[in-house]
């Protein structure tokens, strides 16, 4: 079976999904398509596809050579990617929705008006059916894809079930043939396995502290513009090294730190890598690295866990970190969190995608320009640190264990495996 394959533009997370879900099916052609920092990601981990696709043509073909290779699939895998299940609807080829976020999506019309338009959906062209759903925003067109796609797999989060009830009315299916199937992690559980078996029971380990900023780049954030955030971790982290001097070699990785982000810097006999790391080479440095700082983000924090590692959430990158953190608020994991409400108490965020995460931006701008607030920021950081660095061996697992608890479900591989052999 040949199947086109593509994720949402938007951070590192639905593309690791993506590749995570690709590794499971590799007795079929994987062909992936896609663009931004999704299409970057699929290219530093190609082994995942048979076949990457950068939809990104100078000549303005983009159009035509993603229907040139949903004509030759014969099923198509969109993970979060909304645009992609409504041209495989148009192109008439099954389609199967995999989304991580599905209880975060919110929606202002009545569900019933998204099921109507839905069902009167134009499918002679790409350009008419978009029309069609221009009205809606960009969350609720992503549950309108759930509708419109053969099958859904859902990762299981604080809300989902609730979710599944409400747009289904079933909790079991859209009422029209379709499934919707609630899953545990969506990861690589083959790499999670071989990293594990390769961490070193004994011996020092390539590195004491790892910083996972995650892919940052978004529908707002950029590497190079909007980028305050990224630019209050370089200010951040030598006062990091004077602040803490256990950490000899510290591993600084996600999607910023390539071309001029990257390097190595040594001083005083200590080690700064930042590097943009393969997927299945940064969970062997996960499994091995006694600490690490994390960008809370859904997929990192399953890879984390599952390897029994219990990391500290770095402050919010945007409005679905600040999700994330308050479904999780009860849990160890949420306690400990970096806020940049620690820094600016009572600091009001809208609670909308855009809205907040354009609020959290200039925050991160206010800090990194403010050395009042960035003293404040630096020593409430600090202060969080100190007590994740107190935790026991015994607490750290337990914290571990309490997040695999509350986010497990049923195995995802076998879930899509199956919706892949259906008649």
């Amino acid at each position: 079976m040949r199947i086109l394959m593509g994720a949402q533009d938007c951070g590192f997370g639905p593309a690791s999904v993506l590749v995570a879900v690709s590794r499971q099916l590799s007795g079929h052609q994987r062909v992936f398509a896609g663009d931004g920092i999704a299409a970057a990601f699929a290219r530093r981990n190609a082994g995942a596809f048979d076949a990457v696709h950068e939809l990104t043509e100078p000549r303005g073909n983009t159009s035509a050579l993603l229907d040139h290779l949903l004509a030759g699939s014969d099923h198509v895998v969109s993970v979060m990617d909304a645009d992609l299940v409504l041209h495989a609807v148009v192109a008439r080829r099954p389609v199967i929705l995999v989304d991580a976020l599905f209880s975060f999506w919110q929606h202002r019309i009545p569900l019933a008006r998204l099921h109507e338009l839905c069902a009167t959906l134009p499918r002679d062209s790409f350009p008419a059916a978009r029309r069609h759903l221009s009205s809606l925003s960009p969350h609720e067109y992503v549950l309108a894809a759930h509708l419109l796609a053969d099958h859904s797999v859902v990762q299981n989060f604080p809300g989902v079930s609730r979710r599944i009830t409400e747009l289904t009315g079933t909790g079991t299916g859209t009422g029209t043939g379709r499934t919707m199937l609630l899953t545990g992690p969506l990861v690589d559980l083959d790499g999670l396995n071989a990293a594990a078996a390769a961490a070193p029971a004994t011996g020092e380990p390539d590195y004491d502290l790892l910083i996972n900023t995650g892919g940052f780049k978004n529908f707002l954030l950029d590497f190079e513009t909007n980028n305050a955030y990224l630019r209050l971790i370089d200010r951040w982290l030598p006062d990091l090294l004077a602040d803490w001097p256990r950490f000899t070699r510290i591993l600084v990785c996600g999607g910023p730190y390539t071309g001029p982000r990257a390097g190595r810097h040594r001083a005083s006999g200590r080690l700064v890598d930042r590097r943009l790391l393969p997927q299945r080479e940064l969970l062997r440095h996960m499994a091995g690295t006694p600490h690490s700082l994390l960008a809370p983000g859904l997929s990192a924090l399953h890879e984390a866990t599952l390897l029994g590692r219990l990391p500290l959430a770095l402050h919010e990158q945007h409005y679905a970190h600040t999700f994330t953190i308050r479904n999780l608020a009860g849990t160890l994991f949420g306690r400990l969190a970096g806020r940049f409400a620690d820094v600016l108490p009572g600091h009001p965020l809208p609670e909308e995608d855009h809205a907040g995460t354009a609020a959290l931006m200039a925050v991160a701008g206010r800090v990194l320009e403010n050395d009042d607030l960035y003293a404040r920021f630096r020593s409430t950081f600090n202060h969080r640190i100190e007590h994740y660095l107190g935790l026991t061996q015994e607490q750290r697992c337990a914290g571990a264990a309490e997040l695999r608890h509350l986010l497990d479900g049923p195995p995802a591989p076998s879930a899509i495996a199956s919706l892949l052999t259906a008649p």
